[in-house]
């Protein structure tokens, strides 16, 4: 799958994205990412980019672009590598050869807007057959702390899997449907590693790291640890097996864009047992290892397969 032509939803009627890209064609400019059609050479910049991974944090983004360098035995892997977005501090972007390594912040709104960038960027740089990956972190539900957790389908806080927007002062409804195919071969690459443990399952994606995701840590709630309890054994009846707060939208945008996706993430904590983090830090920085070395191996199997390395 590519961006070759892929059909965006409307309130009414279709739009294709190279239609949405016409808009100012001769200087689009990517305002977050400091990046632009006039000002930059988008095709000998990222034409090469297969892979589009993304993560909330800038420092993990720039550590996953140089694990990346290292994994296809780039030149210079062990130098820093430079900051594409330096001219804007809204989000970082790294590259490793064919893959684009980007921070997207915390939640649905901050991952909205670079989405829109990165796939006009993408259509610009006449990019195809690209994968986008989310890596990141999130709570587990019944799974031990480490286990990580490749995205069936994601869903929102009702269990259902969609990603509901105001548009033009009216919600449109997107569907969040996961490619299959992709989630099997992320699976095992899992068992292939055998370093910990790898499951599907679905990830509930909340507006709110608190009382969204049934916190009683935050400023304000409204409900018991009884509440909180019956909640999360309900999601966990629905096939919930972790919570974060990007998967819906990334999930409906790469599906509209025609683009493969997954989400692979690891858990901190089980939800079941408390709401704040106890492992050291030390821990939780291995942790956050698991979703790069997974989706590492991915990446390596299907260029090799492809002949690329």
């Amino acid at each position: 799958m590519g961006l070759s032509s892929p059909l965006l939803e409307k309130i009414s009627g279709a739009c294709r994205l190279s239609d949405c890209c016409q808009y100012n064609q001769r200087n689009d400019v990517l305002y977050h990412l400091a990046l632009g059609t006039s000002t930059h050479d988008l095709p000998a910049m990222f034409g090469d980019v297969k892979f589009v991974c993304v993560g909330g944090s800038s420092r993990r983004m720039k550590a996953f672009a140089r694990f990346m360098a290292a994994e296809l035995g780039l030149p210079d892997a062990e130098a820093d590598p430079p900051n594409i977005c330096a001219g804007t501090d809204r989000y970082a972007m790294y590259k490793a050869g064919p893959v684009l390594s980007v921070s997207h912040g915390i939640g649905v709104p901050s991952i909205c807007v670079v989405l829109h960038e990165l796939l006009k960027l993408l259509h610009h740089a006449r990019c195809t057959d690209v994968t986008v990956i989310r890596i990141g972190t999130s709570g587990g539900i019944g799974l031990e702390p480490g286990t990580v957790v490749v995205t069936q389908q994601a869903v929102d806080g009702a269990f259902q899997p969609r990603f509901e927007q105001m548009i033009l002062g009216r919600p449109v409804v997107r569907g969040t449907e996961l490619d299959g195919g992709l989630v099997a071969e992320l699976l095992l690459c899992g068992r292939e590693l055998s370093q910990f443990e790898t499951v599907a399952g679905n990830t509930m994606c909340t507006m709110d790291f608190y009382e969204g995701q049934a916190r009683l840590d935050g400023a304000f709630c409204c409900f018991s640890e009884r509440d909180k309890q019956e909640y999360l054994a309900r999601a966990y009846e629905a096939g919930v097996r972790n919570i974060e707060m990007e998967a819906l939208v990334l999930a409906a945008m790469c599906k509209l864009g025609g683009l493969q996706a997954a989400v692979v993430c690891v858990t901190l904590l089980d939800r079941l047992q408390g709401d704040q983090l106890s492992g050291s830090h030390e821990l939780l920085e291995s942790f956050q290892q698991r979703p790069q070395r997974l989706v590492g191996l991915f990446i390596r199997k299907r260029l090799q397969a492809s002949g690329s390395v």
